[in-house]
């Protein structure tokens, strides 16, 4: 076995200890913040759509190309965690803004913006930034709003495994940032070039 090998299995063995820890964890008591969708706004047990725990992606809108891959990466997977849980993606974008980034990249997920208030300074605040992107699991109990568990979103984290498809091809996080889209303009269109966009 590789000395990468090892240390892959033993960052496997790790994630499964962070799990357990982060079960163990006490949940801390939370505000029921308010939010503006386009149906008008919410509060956070709003957002919770009658389930028990509510998954919230804090994504830092639609200014952030990283944010951007992070929300592609986990469209995907929102069937199977709207199994669990209820799923919603936040951002201090105004609901219009969101919903045609939305359309855009295909996205799934429902949407609500904190509008940059204090539900941004209080509960997106990690890792050295005041608007981190992350994921935060909240639960209902009791009459009250309580947070689970939290994670900073970042190149190299658990929650994206594009960087470590890149690292398996040699590309560091340093050596490659994602854009909107994957399109180069040719040096001469065919079609003339009118009216394009880029």
């Amino acid at each position: 076995m590789s000395e990468a090998e090892k240390l892959e299995a033993e960052l496997m063995e790790k994630a499964l200890k962070l799990a357990a820890l982060r079960k163990a964890e006490a949940p801390v008591e939370i505000s029921d913040y308010a939010f503006q969708t386009l149906s008008g706004e919410t509060r956070l047990s709003g957002l919770f759509a009658g389930r028990d725990r509510l998954l919230a992606i804090h994504n830092m809108g639609q200014g952030c190309r990283y944010c951007t891959l992070w929300a592609d990466g986990l469209n995907g997977l929102v069937p199977h965690l709207e199994d669990a849980m209820a799923v919603v993606l936040l951002s201090k974008d105004p609901p219009e803004t969101q919903r045609r980034l939305a359309r855009d990249r295909g996205w799934r997920f429902r949407l609500a913006s904190h509008g940059g208030g204090a539900y941004m300074s209080e509960q997106c605040k990690m890792a050295g930034y005041d608007n981190c992107p992350g994921a935060v699991v909240y639960e209902k109990a009791d009459g009250k709003i309580l947070r689970r568990g939290r994670a900073a979103f970042g190149p190299g984290d658990l929650y994206s495994p594009l960087w470590h498809l890149l690292a398996l091809g040699g590309v560091g996080a340093d050596e490659w940032t994602p854009q909107f889209h994957y399109w180069s303009r040719p040096q001469k269109m065919e079609d003339g070039g009118q009216n394009l966009n880029d």
